[in-house]
């Protein structure tokens, strides 16, 4: 299993609405997630906006090849794109992947 962690920058002034969005992400968009490899997946958020997530997947590019097969990701990516700075592409596609240098088992 491929550990994936990421990081993005949220707009300052919309920090209070990207957390009451993923307070209530769509149903169908966590069916989607699930279904194409994105698991245990969590969002953290620091109070200057850097948002740094995590999940595991048998294979990223799988796992993203596979949620843009899908209308309901195309839909979500849309709607997030505006929250962050200097986003090239869509959010799931646009992401610094950090570098794992030490995992505890």
């Amino acid at each position: 299993m491929q550990r994936v962690c990421f990081q993005l920058q949220v707009r300052p002034d919309r920090l209070d609405e990207y957390r009451t969005r993923h307070r209530a992400v769509w149903p169908e968009m966590l069916a989607a997630l699930r279904s194409t490899g994105w698991h245990n997946y969590s969002l953290f958020l620091r109070p200057d906006g850097l948002l740094t997530g995590y999940f595991e997947t048998p294979s990223l590019q799988a796992a993203r090849d596979g949620m843009a097969r899908t209308d309901v990701n195309a839909r979500w990516q849309a709607e997030m794109a505006p929250f962050f700075v200097e986003l090239q592409g869509t959010p799931d596609q646009g992401f610094l992947q950090l570098e794992e240098v030490f995992h505890l088992e």
